[in-house]
């Protein structure tokens, strides 16, 4: 507490000094949380609608992640995956037995997850498909950070800083099957798709969109891949998205919400397409005895509560309240997403006075285009707190629309 009092009023400015500058922060240290509320610094109270990025699954300090980081933390933290560990084998189980999948690697992102089901396909393509390499993916998708991942991201504002970017990727229109039945080739070895594209804009497709790409995929022999980095763990109001779609994918890849809060990432493929040998793919502390205790309760958890049931009724309560604000507002010209996953697109570029706003009088949103805001609370948000939300929410578009001189 001491050291904390010492810098007291000089976090933000250290920040400055101290930061590579890859982050437009909002003008708030936060240094404590619980469920879904953290306060700041000067002591201040937050609702959070942003959760940590659609990662604080079950909100923040939830105490069975607390209770199984604790324990862990005592038994063991770290040990290579030149040895078992028994949190692993324990999530690895129960993430297959409520899934289609059959296999599961480990890692530490959502980046490292897609990267790692790149190279499964990659590696797929080259036993099975004649050498084949080349991955479908679409614009206004998000599949990470990374140099490949970067190339696999269809949205020209992340490519450009980085050409020449890795080839193997063919990013087509998103929604469209006939546009990536027209990029398939003898080359191409699969198509990557997120079920409703997050960072993009929260981009629903129609509800055939995934079950003709399925279709496609079986009857040209290649994969089907399936960014659940964003969607799964419940978000939608299905454990996994894509059950909503009635397909299975070859591939999957996890991250965020699946530690709640804990950095987790996971690539899950069907049994034929499992072709690593040892040696082939591997990670220092990907599916470590303490991130993998922590997701486990996390999943645990989320299953036996049913939580994507939870969400699904909250997540229909929410949009509905915000379709009222949309007829209360004219610069609201739509309201989209499925589950706790929802976008609020606005008519100007108004998201970043709106968010700020919001933030002044305690509530977190997420600015995620110059005019569209995103909304991705922790799964175990009420409808209490989703009214306190929306009354905030009211009070800032109507100060937006009637501003005091």
């Amino acid at each position: 507490m001491e050291e904390q009092a010492l810098y007291h009023d000089n976090w933000q400015e250290l920040e400055q000094k101290l930061f590579l500058r890859t982050f437009n922060r909002f003008p708030v240290t936060l240094v404590r949380g619980k469920g879904a509320w953290v306060w700041d610094d000067q002591g201040k109270k937050y609702l959070d609608l942003v959760g940590g990025w659609a990662v604080d699954s079950l909100g923040h300090c939830p105490p069975v992640v607390v209770e199984a980081l604790e324990k862990q933390a005592k038994t063991l933290i770290q040990a290579s995956n030149q040895f078992y560990t028994i949190p692993q084998i324990q999530l690895a189980q129960i993430l297959i037995q409520n899934s289609c999948l059959d296999r599961v690697f480990f890692c530490n992102s959502g980046a490292e997850a897609n990267e790692g089901a790149v190279k499964l396909a990659r590696r797929y393509g080259k036993l099975r498909l004649n050498g084949a390499y080349d991955i479908i993916t679409t614009h206004s998708s998000f599949h990470g950070r990374t140099l490949a991942m970067t190339a696999a991201t269809g949205q020209n504002k992340f490519q450009q800083p980085y050409i020449p970017l890795p080839t193997g990727f063919i990013n087509v229109d998103y929604n469209d099957v006939e546009k990536i039945r027209a990029a398939t080739t003898a080359r191409t070895c699969g198509v990557m798709l997120e079920p409703i594209q997050g960072e993009g804009g929260v981009n629903v497709p129609d509800d055939s969109y995934l079950g003709e790409v399925e279709k496609w995929c079986h009857e040209k022999g290649i994969l089907l891949i399936l960014d659940e980095i964003q969607t799964g763990i419940g978000r939608t109001g299905t454990l996994f998205a894509y059950e909503q779609y009635n397909v299975e994918p070859d591939i999957m890849t996890l991250a965020k919400g699946l530690g709640s809060g804990v950095p987790i990432g996971a690539f899950l493929a069907k049994e034929h397409v499992s072709v690593f040998t040892p040696g082939e793919h591997g990670s220092t502390f990907g599916g470590n005895p303490l991130a993998c205790a922590a997701a486990y309760a996390t999943v645990k958890y989320i299953i036996e509560d049913d939580i994507p049931g939870k969400v699904k009724q909250v997540g229909k309560y929410f949009a509905t309240k915000l379709g009222s604000l949309k007829q209360q507002f004219d610069f609201i010209t739509q309201v989209r997403g499925r589950g706790l996953l929802i976008a609020l697109e606005l008519s100007g570029e108004i998201a970043e006075e709106i968010a700020l706003a919001c933030l002044k009088r305690g509530l977190l949103v997420n600015k995620l285009k110059p005019n569209t805001i995103r909304f991705m609370p922790p799964l175990i948000i009420t409808e209490r707190e989703v009214d306190k939300a929306i009354a905030i929410l009211e009070d800032t578009l109507e100060e937006i629309r009637n501003p005091k001189h």
